[in-house]
């Protein structure tokens, strides 16, 4: 490693940008398992997802070959606004922590929608457009893929319909309006707008919603309006390809002072943040051209990875959705309405199901009051307020560097500070005001959700 003063913030140029976005399944020995037509059991083909997807981003979905992938010049153009994101040193952090640990994070919050979502927000946007499409629809969560799609959707005259999971609607009303501003619809799911959303609330009166009900509702939207195609913020293999391009400047940046990480740490939900920043290294992992240790992090209220089965699943909990090979908790699952992130998919990425089953990174589970003494003991450090699913890396993170002070091992951590928590300032009142609890599903629970699994 170089000698020389590694600086706070390390800034690659725009001539520095990557030009390529990288697709990790290249790579892959085992390749993700294909999504299944739930009426046949017949793996997905183009035509059977053109009804649902644009076309460019379908032919992403199932490229498991191509290495690299173009940007389009107009994307890197947009990206220019924000993008290429810092990569910090955690000096800060580290001189708090007292330990020998080298911390580092990539800081995706550099942008009105405070969050990476925007990586992939404006790629499916632009093929919308480039498609000749009228708008398209989405659903979210905490409600940063849905500002960061209305952003993109503003900026190239696109419709853009949101269903947000009603529990974040009413706890998040300013990301709400975020995305009014940028001119999206913006409705609580499930809602009497669909008929998806009716039998769900005719099944589960009161339901606070989740990332499965929303999707269900923002499929039949889109299904119903040939100008209109539905996309999504995480989960799928294109959205891992487009955040992509957070792994490839963070290890630019790396590079350009010989540091190589030997832990790299990311949240863990549906997995774009996590499969954004590790796809790189993964890549030379797979390549056995570096070994690195690969940590996911997910809420305890939502462990798919560590507590769910790898199986078929449907992607939506009104089961209009294909089927995905990945762990799922079942797309009944609702996680707790105390749940005060995002995190709240109740499956993952089949790519980063795929790499976990074959042993290539480890996960772990974090109760959010832990999670929430990690975020104020950052914020007071280094001065960014994280979001709530940032702040599972953060921990996570300070959980290695301690173990490094413990050992005396002078390790090199990489995490990924998704963005800000400036929108979730509830979830931070519960927690000052003691109110925020720890709910963790019972294996009773769960075994009742993995019994409705599709029987393939």
């Amino acid at each position: 490693m170089t000698t020389e003063k590694i600086p706070y913030k390390i800034y690659l140029s725009e001539d520095e940008m990557p030009q390529n976005w990288y697709n990790v399944r290249a790579d892959m020995k085992n390749k993700p398992a294909p999504l299944l037509n739930p009426a046949t059991g017949a793996p997905m083909t183009f035509e059977d997802l053109r009804s649902v997807f644009c076309d460019e981003l379908i032919r992403q979905e199932l490229d498991n070959n191509t290495r690299h992938i173009p940007i389009p010049q107009d994307i890197r153009d947009f990206y220019k606004m924000y993008r290429p994101s810092p990569l910090v040193r955690a000096y800060c952090l580290e001189e708090k922590l007292q330990t020998p640990a080298k911390i580092y994070y990539k800081f995706e919050g550099n942008n009105t929608s405070g969050s990476h979502k925007l990586n992939s927000a404006i790629a499916q946007a632009y093929y919308a457009k480039r498609q000749g499409l009228k708008g398209v629809t989405t659903e979210t969560g905490a409600g940063q893929w849905g500002t960061a799609l209305s952003m993109a959707c503003s900026y190239l005259d696109l419709d853009c319909k949101v269903y947000m999971v009603k529990v974040s609607y009413e706890q998040k009303p300013f990301r709400r309006e975020v995305m009014r501003t940028y001119g999206a619809s913006v409705t609580p799911s499930p809602s009497m707008e669909t008929e998806v959303g009716r039998k769900i609330l005719a099944e589960h009166p009161g339901t606070s919603g989740s990332l499965g009900c929303a999707i269900s509702e923002a499929v039949e939207a889109a299904g119903a309006n040939p100008d209109y195609r539905y996309v999504l913020g995480s989960v799928l293999n294109q959205v891992m390809l487009h955040q992509s391009v957070i792994g490839l400047e963070a290890k630019a940046a790396l590079d350009k002072y010989q540091v190589v990480p030997d832990i790299i740490i990311g949240c863990a939900g549906g997995g774009s943040n996590l499969g954004g920043l590790i796809a790189p290294f993964m890549g030379e992992k797979l390549r056995g051209e570096q070994d690195y240790q690969f940590i996911a992090v997910e809420p305890a209220s939502c462990p798919s990875l560590t507590r769910g089965r790898f199986a078929y699943d449907f992607c939506d909990t009104g089961k209009v959705c294909p089927l995905a090979k990945m762990y799922t908790l079942g797309s009944g699952f609702m996680p707790s309405a105390n749940h005060a992130g995002g995190l709240r998919y109740h499956g993952m990425s089949p790519i980063l199901s795929q790499l976990y089953q074959d042993g290539y990174m480890k996960a772990i589970s974090l109760e959010q009051t832990r999670v929430f003494q990690a975020a104020e003991e950052f914020a007071r450090v280094e001065g960014i307020l994280p979001a709530p699913e940032s702040s599972h890396a953060i921990c996570a993170a300070m959980d290695e560097a301690m173990k490094c002070k413990e050992t005396g091992e002078e390790k090199t951590i990489l995490f990924g500070l998704t963005g800000t928590g400036y929108f979730d300032m509830v979830a931070y009142e519960k927690f000052h005001n003691g109110e925020m609890a720890d709910y963790i599903p019972t294996d009773a629970e769960l075994e009742a959700s993995f019994a409705a699994l599709p029987k393939l």
